[in-house]
């Protein structure tokens, strides 16, 4: 009546059939989503042989304007393969024990591992074997962004691991992580044994061998050229596991233990070679550009041609290389004789700011480390005091030492940094580019847009461009070299003074750019009223040069303002080119992997000023190096051809510029420490013309020599216009005066 009645012992027995059926139901499901992961339902999935055998050939290819090979953008950078029979059989092992101790019993996939790792949550090791870590360095070019995705890239390398099982042996799988897997900058193992000790893989004791498969649980962290004690503990934990899985007796273990580690350092890579400052530039466009084109920069073949001429980045390189070295010796020359360290008090800068050191030494990484450790005042101050091992940049190349943290904050504070960069001035072309003075150590860019300074002096010729532009002033009329104020609004006053005093009163207009005076430079200034500040803010745009922070305020005509070195070779070009200002580039054009252009770069260009206001600059700055302030590219660099050129020192002189131009060639450049307390105490040595000068010297000297070179090596051309600028300077000469203008040859007429 009521229904069969179904007693407790049955549904009892059921229970196990249920749990069968769900099983087997999930297990299909399971083996299902696979097949669907492997189909490529849940995103991309590559044939097993594309994941075996990457594409290695496709690095982004940097050339200069001479087609010389500059570098190259890999993803796995310097990778050469290697053979099995090549690899030591104590790496081999290494790598087992260490990575995988059960590689030679499971295919692809080790379950014990895996419910080990998901048991412990990973505490004692992670589940991945070599066959998935090889599929993942091949394959996962990107993290994944969520959990669901890291879930799906999971099943991938499962399946791909399995594949490579089934398709290779394990000497092949071996060989394959070997030459691919990725060490810092270095990839392949061959390219790791030749960076760290510098030998080939063959020739690696066991010792070695353990270091480099340690570094594979965290390349920078275990590095042992940055960090020699984690690199040292690793390789022992290495040696360990070694042991554990009998593939060293522990005396032997015990004995490569106590080794101390040995490195024979020999890095090659992006941060070396020539132009690496102008390669990184490239680098940085590129990947702006390539993300807004749809290439890959690290795979597609690309060929990025750019405007460097290799001859003459080697000069301008070797320049830098030779002036930076002797300036930083006289740095140091100045500390010992006057006994007081270079960063001066910012009240008297003939005076040593003894807080500079412990203010700065609290915005280290090793003193924030401390803080964060919870160490008291005292033991931070012990701990900054202690030597450690450390490898430091010099003049001479690099150094082991030992040294503190608090004396390497001295050592690389007293250290001077440089900015130069060449260009032709009728189409852009930016022809060297060195944006420091050694990438490896220090990687920000002194030339570029972005990095400005103080430019002094060097920002006058632009004034002096704008008055005559403005026929406000004539190059050989007669002015006063005397005081003269300014007043705001406000009622405050800005008298402006001299370096030196000048040698006569009045003097022509052109000598007070020669000789760089202050007051001069201020009444031509005076002369453009009103609002003289926004005229020539507004003339400055016209040369390129990013305004927006100037202030508009009488004092921006002695260089009070930051501007890159970029921007100011840019603006000095225009005076060589005619009047118009053509934007500085440093690539041509981009290339796909069969030789079809993809883009091609062309300068923006804008007319300045006229052509009679460029030429009668050029002859000004011309005249500098006779007898001005840039004597010394006459008298110590021979540079005999027509060249012009300005010097600028600012305040304390804590930025020494140098900009200098030829009718085919303007180059631009910075010398200073990193911060602008730090400087020479004498102007002598932290002028201009000593700081910066000799490098755009030394520079044009080689080029001079190098015969294959071409430039022009004749006199600015004079354009054949009618003249509205006064050129003949016996219409300026005063009869009572013979020293002022009637004693030298008309400059504007020879």
């Amino acid at each position: 009546m009521f229904g069969k009645k179904t007693s407790k012992k049955t549904g009892k027995r059921n229970i196990p059939r249920l749990l069968w059926k769900y099983y087997f139901i999930g297990l299909g499901a399971f083996i299902l989503f696979m097949f669907t992961v492997s189909w490529g339902w849940w995103g991309y999935m590559p044939d097993v042989n594309e994941v075996a055998n990457p594409n290695t050939t496709l690095a982004t290819e940097i050339y200069s304007d001479d087609n010389e090979l500059l570098g190259k953008l890999y993803r796995l950078e310097n990778r050469t393969n290697i053979e099995y029979n090549d690899l030591p059989e104590y790496m081999v092992n290494a790598l087992v024990a260490t990575e995988d101790a059960r590689f030679y019993k499971h295919s692809g996939i080790d379950i014990k591992a895996l419910i080990r790792a998901v048991s412990k949550l990973g505490r004692d090791g992670g589940g991945s074997t070599i066959s998935q870590q090889l599929a993942k360095n091949l394959f996962h070019d990107l993290e994944s962004k969520n959990k669901i995705q890291r879930v799906l890239m999971k099943f991938k390398e499962w399946i791909i691991a399995v594949k490579l099982e089934r398709e290779y042996t394990k000497h092949e799988i071996i060989t394959l992580y070997f030459n691919t897997v990725r060490w810092g900058n270095s990839s392949g193992i061959k390219s790791a044994a030749k960076t760290f000790f510098n030998k080939p893989v063959a020739s690696l004791n066991i010792e070695e061998a353990a270091v480099l498969v340690g570094m594979l649980r965290a390349p920078s962290k275990y590095d042992p050229y940055r960090n020699p004690n984690n690199a040292k503990h690793v390789r022992n934990v290495v040696l360990n596991q070694m042991e554990k899985y009998d593939y060293l007796a522990e005396i032997q273990c015990d004995s490569i233990k106590s080794l101390e580690l040995v490195l024979d350092y020999n890095f090659s890579s992006h941060n070396r070679g020539m132009a690496t400052y102008l390669r990184e530039q490239v680098h940085q466009f590129m990947k702006r550009w390539c993300k807004k084109n749809g290439f890959n920069i690290y795979s597609d073949g690309l060929k990025v041609y750019t405007t460097i001429d290799s001859r003459m980045q080697q000069y301008a390189e070797d320049a830098v290389e030779k002036h930076m070295s002797s300036l930083q010796e006289q740095l140091y020359g100045e500390i010992k004789r006057t006994k007081t360290m270079p960063w001066r008090d910012e009240e008297n800068a003939w005076n040593e700011d003894k807080n500079y050191i412990p203010k700065h030494l609290k915005n280290t990484q090793q003193y924030k480390l401390a803080k964060k450790e919870g160490l008291s005042d005292a033991e931070i101050d012990i701990k900054m005091k202690t030597a450690v091992p450390m490898r430091i940049f010099s003049c001479k190349g690099t150094i082991d030492t030992t040294m503190s943290p608090i004396d390497s904050l001295k050592y690389y504070k007293q250290i001077l940094h440089t900015g130069f960069m060449a260009m032709d001035p009728k189409n852009g072309y930016i022809k060297a580019w060195v944006g420091g003075i050694d990438f490896a150590h220090f990687q920000y860019d002194h030339v570029n847009k972005w990095s400005t300074r103080q430019v002094g002096s060097t920002f006058k010729p632009i004034v002096y461009a704008r008055a005559i532009e403005d026929q406000i002033i004539q190059p050989c009329e007669l002015i006063s070299s005397g005081p003269v104020t300014f007043e705001s609004e406000d009622g405050s006053t800005w008298t402006p003074q001299n370096s030196s005093k000048p040698k006569a009163d009045p003097l022509p207009i052109y000598e007070g750019l020669k000789h760089s005076h202050n007051t001069m430079t201020a009444r031509v200034m005076k002369r453009m009223e009103p609002n003289s500040p926004l005229k020539v803010k507004d003339f400055s745009d016209k040369l390129g040069i990013d305004t927006k922070k100037f202030m508009p305020y009488p004092s921006i005509c002695l260089g009070t303002m930051d501007i890159s070195v970029y921007e100011m070779v840019g603006a000095y070009s225009a005076f060589a080119n005619n009047g118009v200002w053509t934007e500085p580039i440093f690539i041509t054009r981009i290339e796909d992997k069969h030789g079809n252009v993809l883009a091609e770069f062309i300068p923006k260009t804008e007319e300045a000023m006229n052509i009679q206001t460029a030429y009668v600059m050029c002859k000004m700055l011309q005249k500098i190096p006779e007898g001005g302030t840039a004597t010394r590219l006459r008298t110590r660099y021979g540079i005999g051809f027509p060249v012009g050129g300005k010097t600028g020192t600012t305040q304390n002189n804590s930025d020494g510029w140098f900009m200098g131009i030829s009718p085919d060639l303007v180059g631009g450049c910075w010398v200073g420490a990193e911060d602008r307390q730090v400087h020479f105490r004498s102007t002598s040595l932290g002028q201009g013309a000593n700081m910066a000068l000799p490098i755009f010297g030394l520079f044009m000297q080689s080029i001079k020599k190098d015969s294959k070179i071409s430039i022009n090596k004749n006199d600015f051309n004079k354009p054949e216009i009618e003249f509205t600028i006064e050129l003949d300077c016996d219409k300026y000469k005063q009869p009572t005066d013979n020293t002022s203008v009637g004693s030298e040859i008309d400059p504007f007429q020879r």
